[in-house]
């Protein structure tokens, strides 16, 4: 196995396929870095060489990715939160964040919160529910 920017890139797939696999680099990043770099998207990764990985590694390194970008990503919600933006807010709640509607259609989001647990609820004269 290749590793590149401390992913190992499996021998067997297409570079074009294996780059994928670092957070971070899609299909049209793949692409693009592949045209630039005139190599065959469509070589195996065992059959590059180490040339070409070191090329590959050196253009990589350039750009953002894996840990940088997951500590990004993470750092921008929490300023979000801090200034109590309406994402932010929305990002607190846990709730969709990009103006989608959340009457009907925000199951997927809701489903993933954390449950109060009512069992310990009172009502209002101090005795507990259900008495």
């Amino acid at each position: 196995m290749a590793r590149i920017v401390g992913v190992d890139i499996p021998n067997n797939k297409t570079i074009f396929i294996a780059l994928t696999y670092i957070y971070g680099i899609g299909t049209k990043t793949s692409k693009k870095l592949l045209n630039e770099l005139n190599i065959d998207e469509n070589i195996r990764v065992h059959e590059l060489s180490e040339n070409q990985l070191s090329i590959i590694r050196t253009e990589l390194s350039k750009l953002n990715l894996e840990g940088v970008l997951r500590r990004s990503k993470v750092l921008n919600i929490k300023r979000l939160m801090e200034i109590g933006c309406y994402r932010g807010i929305n990002h607190r709640k846990g709730m969709p964040v990009r103006g989608q509607r959340t009457r009907n259609n925000a199951k997927t989001v809701k489903k993933n919160r954390k449950k109060a647990s009512p069992s310990n609820k009172t009502n209002n004269k101090g005795m507990k529910k259900g008495f």
